[in-house]
């Protein structure tokens, strides 16, 4: 027994070494980073000079600034047309590339090219094909007599670009995972369903649909986060503009902490976000798989 319970002490040594790493990680880069953003939120701090406390008046101004809460609309906006569209044609991709042919994994790997593209290059390259005098978009519309179009300058387009570069760039990712989903689905469903005299479009809303729930969720889910911590395309291309139609509040963190010094107030914008993000993860492991394992390796 004796001999048992010093095994059992030394292999709980052993585990609590092997995992010390990751915490150490994760106290350093992740939990430490997170509270001196909490205490420079309720500070003035600008990097120059020792902060002063201000209680919550950072956060005060944040729903008096209209600059913040024009950010905040935007990425809402993007958000909720980038997430449409892209889980919607993502799913179409799915389904139809769900099939054996000799062309589908070149359209596969064609689709998911994008998503392995660092935002920054992918920005450079739309930010050519947006270009007002020479760009590839307005030379197909003078093709074909259009007229040409200020794509990033005008106010009411220029966020749908930037939308359109978002929808480019994840859509195949949203088919990977759809992919994955639609392998789950047991073939003997649609067998049953094709006895009972079943369509395409009626299999689809009775079987496909309702088995693919738990990976939409989890699209969703990933997908509000990230696009609501969209940047790199709106500083690239737009820097916001114009007339603040583009900023983000990534952006607006970005430019009130390392453009204009405002630490404190970036700070409390990040805590925000920081917010946001716990309230989807609680969705998620509250509502997400509803018991069901969602395979996206």
């Amino acid at each position: 027994m004796a001999k048992q319970k010093k095994r059992k002490t030394r292999n709980d040594k052993e585990a609590y070494i092997m995992i010390l790493p990751a915490y150490l990680i994760f106290t350093v880069f992740i939990l430490i980073p997170i509270v001196m953003v909490l205490y420079y939120s309720l500070t003035d701090f600008n990097m120059y000079q020792i902060p002063d406390f201000l209680g919550l008046k950072n956060y005060v101004n944040l729903f008096h600034d209209e600059e913040f809460l024009g950010s905040v609309k935007n990425t809402l906006f993007y958000t909720v047309v980038t997430l449409t569209v892209q889980l919607s044609f993502g799913l179409f991709l799915a389904v139809l590339l769900y099939r054996k042919s000799r062309a589908v994994p070149f359209f596969r790997t064609a689709l998911y090219l994008p998503n392995v593209m660092s935002m920054v290059c992918v920005s450079m390259v739309w930010l050519w094909l947006y270009n007002p005098n020479f760009g590839l978009l307005n030379s197909i519309l003078k093709m074909i007599g259009l007229p040409p179009q200020q794509w990033l300058i005008n106010p009411d387009q220029a966020m749908l670009c930037i939308i359109v570069i978002g929808i480019w760039k994840n859509c195949g990712y949203s088919m990977v995972i759809f992919l994955g989903g639609l392998t789950g689905i047991p073939y003997s469903l649609y067998e049953a369903a094709e006895l009972d005299g079943a369509g395409a479009i009626r299999k689809f809303i009775n079987i496909t649909w309702p088995m693919l729930r738990p990976t939409t969720f989890f699209l969703l889910v990933t997908g509000i986060v990230n696009s609501f911590a969209v940047f790199e395309q709106v500083n690239i291309m737009t820097d916001g503009g114009p007339l603040n139609r583009t900023t983000t509040v990534v952006h607006q963190i970005y430019r009130r902490g390392f453009l204009e010094f405002k630490m404190g107030y970036a700070s409390a914008m990040a805590v925000l976000l920081l917010i946001f993000s716990l309230v989807v993860t609680m969705l998620v492991f509250k509502f997400g798989n509803k018991g069901q394992d969602v395979d996206v390796s």
